[in-house]
């Protein structure tokens, strides 16, 4: 007498819903990363492309901008500026890889790959965070090269090597908590060409109605204080005090931000990854179910 035994296989929608705890989710986190560094290691010419823009701006901004503008404290000076201005620049680099990490997850969700995931053994917001995680790699490599051409147009640290590594900490927590905003615009779209249009629109105004480029007081007076608890502009104040960029007689705008600026970038990066972390990690869920 034989027995016939049978085996119900799980569902792959069950896959993934089982408890994971922090350690399983951090190394499937990490798995998810190396694939995504391994397809940037494949496709250079994304990396390459991604160095072109900020290169452009310190060069253009340097010498068509350098001298054009008041610097409080320094006036028209061009080294003046040079040195305000990186701050700026290396800001505006880490926000834009937003845009990137848009395009990429439009496309993994395009391609169905977000559902092989999906029929895996591992923490939801895994893929996330690896594509996070991976963004934040190939920031960090662009930050390097801006620096090396921002010393080559004259720019230069003044604070000590300490201050340095806190400056670009803020500039790479800053890129981190936009990724998060880049990962909802990318689960939101249908296609990876609207998620990099997405990505980009509302990064010009924020990046713009800041204090990067130019001071809160060359600004209309209605317009000063959007600039002045921008985010950004915190992030961009903090790296320059941290860097030793700002001239002798620089005062701060008379508001929060702009006096606690180390402070308040990091606050307002840890509330951005809080916030959109969790939103996208819950689009995620309602995407895959």
């Amino acid at each position: 007498m034989s027995v016939t035994v049978q085996h119900t296989p799980s569902a792959p929608a069950q896959a993934g819903s089982g408890r994971i705890g922090p350690g399983q989710a951090l190394r499937d986190s990490m798995v998810v990363a190396k694939r995504n560094l391994l397809r940037m290691l494949r496709i250079p010419e994304v990396v390459v492309f991604g160095l072109v823009q900020p290169v452009m701006f310190v060069v253009l901004f340097a010498y068509v901008f350098g001298g054009s503008i008041n610097i409080p404290g320094a006036g028209l000076d061009a080294d003046a500026y040079r040195q305000f201005l990186m701050g700026g620049i290396f800001a505006q680099t880490v926000t834009f890889a937003t845009a990137g990490a848009s395009a990429g997850i439009a496309e993994d969700m395009q391609k169905g790959i977000i559902d092989r995931f999906r029929s895996l053994p591992m923490a939801r917001g895994a893929v996330l965070t690896g594509r996070t995680f991976a963004d934040l790699v190939q920031t960090a490599l662009i930050l390097v090269v801006l620096a090396v051409v921002a010393f080559l147009v004259g720019w230069r640290i003044h604070e000590g090597v300490l201050n340095a590594l806190a400056a670009f900490g803020l500039l790479l927590l800053l890129g981190y908590a936009f990724t998060w905003i880049g990962a909802l615009i990318g689960l939101s779209v249908r296609s990876p060409e609207a998620a990099t249009s997405g990505g980009l629109v509302w990064l010009f105004p924020l990046t713009f109605i800041s204090v990067a480029f130019v001071p809160s007081e060359n600004m209309p007076s209605w317009l000063a204080p959007v600039a002045e608890w921008n985010p950004f502009s915190a992030t961009v104040l903090a790296v320059r005090e941290l860097f030793g960029n700002l001239p002798a007689g620089y005062q701060a705008p008379d508001v929060w931000p702009m006096q606690n600026p180390v402070l308040a970038s990091a606050l307002f990066s840890i509330v951005i990854i809080a916030i959109f972390r969790t939103l996208a990690v819950r689009k995620y869920k309602r995407a895959t179910d």
